[in-house]
């Protein structure tokens, strides 16, 4: 798939994700977080939303050529165990730079998690980087 600006404003359907205790826990063992809340999983450690893998139809990245670049969030309230969220996803922007090893191609992507009644609990940004095959 060609990566570009013509993905700019891609957004998914919402996706249903449920905030489970077992889910939260686990994820704050697995980041060192020791406050209490987290650990007996009542509520969730601020990056837990990137736990929900949802995607984005029609954009498939080789796995192999991504890396991370930064994420950031805000939240209303914070996630608790039981809380049910409808999560929805949009490319933000696509740009390309030119790195020692080639072009890049940089994705921000947004989501936001709204709760059943449309209210607004979260939003994040996540960039990531997509390495161009040689001679790309």
């Amino acid at each position: 798939m060609e990566i570009d600006r013509s993905l700019v404003g891609r957004t998914s359907d919402p996706e249903v994700c449920e905030v489970e205790r077992g889910a939260i826990r686990r994820f704050a063992e697995a980041i060192g977080d020791t406050e209490p809340l987290h650990l007996r999983g009542e509520i969730a450690p601020p990056s837990f939303p990137t736990t929900f893998r949802g995607g984005l139809p029609g954009l498939e990245f080789d796995k192999k050529r991504i890396l991370h670049a930064g994420e950031e969030y805000r939240h209303r309230r914070p996630l608790r165990a039981g809380d049910v969220l409808h999560v929805s996803r949009r490319v933000e922007d696509v740009f390309v730079k030119q790195g020692s090893l080639g072009a890049m191609t940089f994705i921000v992507l947004a989501a936001e998690g709204r709760d059943p009644f449309g209210e607004l609990v979260y939003e994040s940004r996540q960039t990531i980087i997509y390495r161009q095959e040689a001679g790309a």
